[in-house]
């Protein structure tokens, strides 16, 4: 029987006070974004500026959004019989599709606030946005949540992963599918592609953006089938894949529409 003890999810103990891996790795993903947004920016003579100042309201937002979305949904499971424990973020639950919602209705709010284009901003920010859920991710990991079914040790090591990864793996007395990994490869390659998609087609204002729901969507549906924890709406319903469906919908239906009603005029950074 292995015995295998899992990473401390405790970066530093300051006194009283313990900073946890999982928040430090979320911050670093919101960093490394907004230097990507606002390098991109300064190409098309947009303000690094803005970014910075919706990040500042946006992250804070996105985090309440998310931790509000996942309590929702386990309420009945957990919450309601430890409300103290809601506040209690650096445990982990936080849901991506909680903290998507925040991000929109913050984005759409700020660019009203300062004259500015909710598709142009959006554009700008989607490669970012997907930068930060790729890093975000191995918060995930440092807390042992966000995994697959069970696999064997033998699986996880064709699979060319660094023996930490595998140990980490190893949950209640199983290895399992790292599917936090999984998802983490996908949207850094999600990344590229929006980054070479911005470069090379003739994309219009809010099409970067739609072209990032529909990756990560389509990335997140598959990947979510796969877990063991997920948020359900019924016994056999995934919230995530139903809203992943409805996302991707949604993104297809405003970049046709858009065109067709004549509001994607503008090209991309325009």
């Amino acid at each position: 029987m292995d015995s295998i003890t899992p990473l401390n999810p405790v970066a530093i103990q300051l006194g009283p006070i313990p900073i946890h891996w999982y928040g430090l790795i979320l911050g670093s993903g919101a960093l490394i974004g907004l230097l990507l947004a606002m390098r991109e920016s300064k190409r098309f003579e947009l303000d690094p500026d803005v970014f910075l100042d919706l990040v500042m309201w946006g992250v804070p937002i996105s985090i309440i959004c998310a931790r509000i979305y996942y309590v929702v949904f386990e309420w009945d499971n957990y919450y309601r019989h430890h409300p103290g424990e809601i506040i209690a973020i650096w445990q982990g639950g936080i849901a991506i599709h909680g903290a998507l919602i925040g991000a929109i209705l913050t984005g759409i709010v700020f660019c009203r606030k300062r004259g500015l284009s909710f598709w142009r901003i959006a554009d700008f920010a989607a490669p970012s946005i997907l930068i930060g859920q790729a890093v975000g991710r191995w918060g995930n990991f440092m807390n042992q949540e966000a995994y697959g079914g069970p696999v064997s040790r033998a699986f996880l090591e064709s699979l060319q992963l660094p023996t930490f990864i595998i140990e980490q793996m190893y949950i209640k007395g199983a290895y399992h599918h790292p599917t936090f990994l999984y998802e983490s490869v996908w949207n850094l390659l999600g990344v590229g592609l929006l980054l070479l998609l911005r470069r090379k087609a003739p994309l219009r204002r809010g099409e970067l953006f739609c072209s990032y729901l529909i990756w990560y969507s389509i990335g997140r549906f598959f990947i979510e089938g796969m877990r063991t924890d997920s948020l359900m709406v019924t016994d056999t319903l995934r919230a995530a894949q139903m809203i992943s469906v409805a996302i991707i919908v949604v993104a297809i239906g405003l970049w046709i529409g858009r065109r067709k009603m004549g509001y994607a005029k503008l090209k991309y950074g325009e």
